[in-house]
């Protein structure tokens, strides 16, 4: 095949091949998205078992084929079907729910580029090349233009005033890219807030150094200063120096770590013939009615495993209260707290795309690429089930025990 060129005229041969190269590259994102979506949700729906010992969640095979109408044309999506025994909840994909048509942006599809590397020389071209008159004079100067657009806009809200916010839930976590801060990796710290109404807000991204401490003791002194009020509960992994930062920046706050997380640090402490053992019993644990359950659960785990095995019943031992924490909200919020799921279905999709960068780009300029994928994301987000209860958390006449409502002493 001849080499293309983007400066001159391209033929209509040569802009159908790009056109299916291109597409082709977007359905394999959308397929591998997809996979890790039903992953999550399968890894958080595991521990429950029929009568005869089996999971009651299992793949299903797939929807019907859809044709999504993407940034870079249209593109079959094959959605994951699960089935639930039991008649419950079954796996619902966030980037392609039911009866969604279209896709990202066209900001989205810039911001996506730029992260899977693609240059901002090639990026102008290959747009306008795709949507002719819709990126009508687009050029290296263009996106560039366009980035600083973005990175001034993602300045101004990440300087916003916070005091008339109040987020009941928060979740935090840290994602990696291939952007380096002198010999070290970006960590981008990332804050998601459930509100009084039970909304879910991007609150914070910020760069940072690897998780340290340091890092998000200077984020969370900036959130406080512009006014972030203390949040009823922290949700967040137990290998953050976050925790260490939480208690000296906001000590009112309820820490809660996340079980997920947690499951994966017990189970890396055990030979790998007695993991899927380790596993069930974990989830005995933390999916037991009560608080006085999940203890009894937690003892069995300790006769099993603790004489040949302390580490693994160590991991738990060691952070037992903010493992438990969760107890003392109402019970139709448990799912949502018991993990930093908020935050891992969000940018699940970005660490994908984010796997072939080379190291391209600034930390201002990812940062910002971040903060419009994430806010983009941002539209698709759901109100936490049964949010009314959120008020009565905050009402000092109520109190929780075992996820019920009853009167404070």
């Amino acid at each position: 095949m001849g080499k293309v060129m983007f400066g001159g005229e391209i033929s209509s041969a040569a802009k159908g091949a790009l056109e299916e190269i291109i597409r082709a590259r977007i359905q394999g994102v959308l397929a591998d998205v997809l996979e890790e979506e039903l992953e999550q949700f399968l890894e958080r729906m595991s521990g429950g078992h029929r009568s005869d010992g089996k999971e009651a969640v299992t793949r299903n095979g797939y929807h019907r084929e859809r044709v999504i109408q993407t940034t870079m044309g249209a593109v079959i999506a094959k959605v994951p079907r699960t089935r639930n025994r039991h008649g419950g909840e079954n796996f619902r994909s966030a980037l392609v729910p039911p009866y969604k048509r279209n896709s990202r942006t066209f900001e989205g599809a810039v911001c996506e580029l730029y992260l899977q590397g693609v240059s901002t020389g090639k990026i102008g071209p290959l747009l306008k090349e795709l949507f002719g008159a819709a990126a009508n004079d687009l050029s290296p100067a263009s996106i560039t233009r366009l980035t600083a657009k973005w990175q001034e806009e993602f300045a101004v809200w990440n300087k916003r005033d916070l005091s008339d916010k109040e987020y009941c839930y928060v979740w935090v976590d840290g994602i990696h890219f291939n952007v380096r801060i002198g010999e070290e990796k970006l960590c981008t710290l990332v804050v998601i807030g459930a509100t009084k109404e039970g909304d879910k807000e991007l609150i914070a991204v910020e760069g940072g150094y690897r998780e340290s401490a340091e890092s998000w003791s200077v984020l969370l002194r900036d959130l406080r200063a512009r006014g972030l009020k203390v949040p009823k509960l922290f949700i967040g992994d137990g290998s953050l120096g976050f925790w260490r930062a939480a208690r000296d920046v906001y000590p009112e706050a309820r820490n809660q770590l996340c079980w997920v997380h947690k499951t994966a640090n017990v189970l890396d402490k055990l030979p790998k013939k007695l993991q899927a053992k380790a596993k069930s019993m974990v989830h005995e644990i933390y999916l037991a009615a009560t608080k006085d359950d999940a203890v009894n659960a937690y003892k069995r785990f300790v006769a099993v495993f603790g004489a040949k095995y302390p580490n693994a019943v160590a991991s738990i031992d060691d952070h037992f209260d903010m493992l438990f924490a969760f107890y003392d909200f109402p019970a139709e919020h448990w799912k949502h707290i018991r993990t930093t799921n908020p935050i891992e279905s969000t940018f699940s999709t970005v660490r994908l795309r984010t796997k072939t960068t080379r190291g391209q780009g600034s930390l201002t300029t990812t940062l910002a690429m971040v903060f419009k994928l994430a806010m983009e994301a941002a539209k698709g987000w759901r109100a936490l089930d049964s949010s009314k209860l959120i008020l009565k958390i905050y009402d000092p006449k109520i109190i929780f025990v075992d996820g019920v409502e009853k009167a404070a002493a």
